[in-house]
């Protein structure tokens, strides 16, 4: 799989354009639509689902200069007023600031950030390690990915061994991923 296969696949998911149309509309700075929600669109294409099949949520991720709560609470509470029509859960989280919660919520160190992406680069699975934005008012996107799209096209879970990787947190997330894609391949921990 390419990119723009991939981008073909996730973009089937209508709930997925409209997240990322908005994001574009408001402007947030180095804004994209992340991780599970593109990944299991393609999963969901590959396997004959529903296009929206186990989606819990749908995150984004943009990186703002203002680091107060205060400040992600209100563009949280306005991308959920924007987007509240698709009766979906949209977790949309400043990349600037997670280092002001993250140790405290979580045990481990986490240093700052320097753009959106370097959240992307954390996630817990290699596969999910990607994000989609608007590039422009011409319909054309940015993909990144890391890692690519073979993982994605292969239907394979694999561990990101980077700082926050936590075995127990990715066999709960694999193991929810296996019961509901059973053809998936979850490479373990080790």
């Amino acid at each position: 799989m390419n990119r723009d296969e991939f981008l073909a696949l996730a973009l089937k998911n209508p709930i997925n354009v409209a997240i990322i149309d908005e994001l574009a509309l408001l402007a947030l700075p180095d804004s994209w639509l992340v991780s599970g929600c593109l990944v299991q669109t393609v999963w969901n294409v590959l396997t004959g689902h529903a296009i929206d099949y186990g989606i819990a949520d749908y995150d984004a991720f943009y990186f703002g200069p203002d680091t107060s709560w205060e400040a992600e609470d209100a563009v949280i509470r306005n991308v959920n007023a924007r987007l509240g029509h698709l009766d979906v859960k949209v977790e949309i989280r400043n990349q600037a600031r997670v280092h002001l919660w993250y140790p405290d919520k979580h045990g481990l160190p986490y240093p700052p950030l320097t753009r959106a992406t370097d959240g992307i680069d954390r996630f817990l699975t290699q596969n999910t390690q990607v994000g989609i934005r608007r590039a422009g008012y011409d319909y054309d996107y940015d993909v990144y990915a890391p890692h690519g799209f073979d993982d994605i096209a292969g239907l394979v879970a694999r561990p990101n061994p980077g700082p926050n990787f936590s075995a127990t947190n990715y066999a709960a997330k694999t193991q929810r991923w296996k019961a509901l894609w059973p053809e998936i391949t979850v490479i373990a921990t080790g």
